[in-house]
């Protein structure tokens, strides 16, 4: 098998692992995550809709003029703030917490933290 689709069914793999216990609810939505080398962005689902309620990233243009780079954990602490402050004023405090294919490490973690100390529970 080629190397990049093996990773890529490894990552799969891993993704359907982590997300077959979780589900979002109108009360407390999926907080999920993805990560790139460059930039990293954060969703609030309710996947008893199928809608998104809050999102952020680094390539926000409110976020992305007060960061110089979007790959390091100073930006991801960035992002968990404003996923957080976007989620309460919809009206959400609970989430659970969505990591993906990634593992809860570096700026994962950090989305995570900054999330928790804005006022978001897990």
């Amino acid at each position: 098998m080629d190397h990049s689709r093996q990773k890529l069914r490894q990552r799969q793999r891993r993704t359907f692992r982590v997300r077959k216990s979780l589900t979002g609810t109108t009360e407390r939505p999926r907080l999920s995550v993805f990560r790139s080398h460059r930039n990293i962005s954060v969703q609030l689902i309710d996947d008893s809709t199928g809608k998104t309620l809050a999102a952020a990233s680094t390539l926000d243009k409110q976020l992305s003029g007060e960061l110089k780079y979007g790959g390091n954990k100073d930006a991801a602490a960035a992002v968990g703030k404003a996923i957080a402050e976007r989620a309460i004023k919809s009206g959400v405090k609970q989430v659970c917490f969505d990591r993906g294919p990634f593992k809860y490490h570096g700026r994962v973690a950090a989305v995570a933290e900054a999330a928790r100390a804005a006022g978001l529970e897990f």
